[in-house]
């Protein structure tokens, strides 16, 4: 990539990042300008003149948002996932987009285990009784995790790093990845989405938020299952019914779930329904929610800054 004007190469930075960002990126011989307190209706005027934009969840990255990006070149998503970006936009331009998936990789696949443990042995529940002087050991016997049936939907870092991690407790892993199937290998097992509904004993979804995974875990997937399951979601929030999901909580067909992304994260604007939904899924018992951060650890922080800027650096 060259460009004409001047030397360096500029990038636009419109959300808060660790402090590292600066540096790493000067390194490369990128100059930064960071605007983290910009509001999102200034961003297209802003980006005029710079070669890229770095963002993480401010805003969604539009045709209209690049209208005045007259040098853009790239795009960077600082994060796993790239939903608020319309990548057909960027295409359309010629701009490339990097995202930094394997940033917090680790820490989602230790999160989704702490979240499994606490789960299975009613860590959070146990917790909150013992707080409020409320001693029940009987009540409280949970599940061991090691010898179940594990079901993995989707392999990518996500999916990859919880299999991992899983790794000492002697589970049986299965998974399946519609677009991917290619990396499940020893020793984890490739089945299909059917095959894994029928014999996991816990199913953990890390798929992508993508137009047609909207509402993947609906009343059809969960019609799937064979025999009660602990389910989890540590994705996006909009790849899960939400109604659906509390019906089979109901039903019982789901031993219990844990959460760590809702439909609609943003509590003050729930509709209706959505309210009725958050209500009982913040009373039951067997039911743990966590305010999307998986990924967000202080390691994960700064090594989403470095997958970033090494492939800015190849980019270049």
């Amino acid at each position: 990539m060259t460009t004409s004007n001047h030397k360096n190469p500029t990038a636009l930075i419109i959300d808060e990042m660790h402090p590292s960002i600066i540096e790493m990126l000067d390194s490369i011989g990128v100059k930064a300008v960071y605007m983290p307190a910009i509001k999102p209706a200034q961003v297209g005027e802003a980006l005029a003149g710079f070669d890229g934009l770095i963002v993480r969840s401010k805003m969604r990255i539009t045709a209209e948002t690049l209208k005045h990006a007259d040098r853009l070149k790239f795009v960077a998503r600082a994060g796993a996932g790239v939903d608020n970006i319309d990548t057909e936009a960027l295409q359309e331009r010629g701009i490339a987009l990097v995202a930094a998936n394997e940033g917090n990789r680790q820490a989602v696949g230790e999160f989704a285990l702490g979240l499994l443990l606490a789960l299975m042995r009613n860590i959070a529940l146990g917790d909150n009784q013992v707080r409020n002087k409320v001693w029940m050991r009987e009540e409280n016997r949970g599940e061991e995790l090691g010898g179940k049936t594990v079901g993995i939907i989707g392999f990518g870092n996500m999916g990859q790093s919880f299999a991992q991690v899983l790794g000492g407790f002697g589970c049986r892993i299965l998974a399946y990845d519609k677009f991917a199937p290619e990396k499940i290998c020893d020793p984890y097992e490739r089945v299909t989405l059917e095959q894994l509904m029928a014999e996991a004993d816990v199913v953990s979804l890390h798929i992508p938020y993508i137009p047609e995974n909207l509402g993947f875990a609906d009343d059809t997937f969960f019609g799937l299952l064979a025999k009660p399951v602990w389910f989890m979601n540590t994705s996006r929030g909009d790849v899960v019914q939400q109604s659906a999901l509390v019906a089979h909580l109901k039903s019982g067909k789901l031993k219990g779930a844990a959460l760590d992304v809702l439909e609609n994260e943003k509590l003050a604007t729930l509709t209706g329904r959505q309210q009725e939904e958050f209500d009982y899924l913040a009373k039951a018992e067997n039911v743990i929610l966590t305010p999307h951060i998986a990924g967000w650890t202080h390691e994960s922080y700064v090594k989403i800054n470095e997958v970033l800027v090494a492939k800015i650096k190849s980019l270049l």
